[in-house]
């Protein structure tokens, strides 16, 4: 029989039930949008060199390990990104930028000006802030800095094209990263 020490206890009943941890990062397994239930799909760790940057959980209606199933839904998600590492906004915009030029072939003028304005609600991001983005049909991605609602941005286009840069053929955090979220 194993003893379990009182800290490795108070380190179990910590986690909620269902939950997923990755790098000290514990997300809910169920996420609420307007009374929409969306279940974790999976969670990703974005490391640039050997800086540990943020955790990211996707949330789904229902669990899918295929990108492309994913990015032709027109369902609600939504993507949490809890920060382990402070970005500036021009990193924020850099890595937007790079990300709509390498998933999202020749975009149109809507998604461009989606990306504009999503750069534009970019702010400082410190370790233990958030950076939250749900998507719902008919309304569009609503943007969430530091715990500030920023705005929405209409269109699925412009939501696949965001989602696009973690789940296209070449995400900015990379192909473990994309594997992670699609819980794989």
């Amino acid at each position: 029989m194993r003893i379990i020490s009182a800290a490795a206890l108070s380190l179990l009943l910590a986690v909620p039930a269902g939950a997923g941890t990755l790098a000290g990062v514990t997300l809910p397994d169920k996420a609420e949008v307007k009374g929409q239930s969306l279940v974790l799909n999976g969670m990703g760790l974005r490391k640039k060199f050997v800086i540990k940057v943020y955790v990211a959980g996707l949330y789904l209606a229902q669990k899918e390990k295929s990108a492309q199933k994913i990015l032709a839904a027109d369902a609600p998600h939504r993507m949490v990104m809890h920060f382990l590492y402070g970005v500036s906004k021009d990193q924020m915009c850099d890595a937007w930028n790079e990300g709509l030029e390498a998933n999202t072939p020749n975009p149109s003028a809507e998604v461009k000006k989606a990306f504009t304005t999503l750069c534009g609600w970019m702010e400082p991001i410190d370790e233990g802030k958030t950076l939250v983005m749900t998507y719902l049909p008919g309304e569009g991605t609503q943007v969430e800095v530091n715990g500030k609602v920023k705005g929405t941005i209409p269109g699925a286009a412009a939501a696949d094209a965001i989602l696009a840069t973690w789940l296209g053929p070449k995400p900015g955090p990379g192909e473990d990263f994309k594997k992670a979220l699609l819980g794989q």
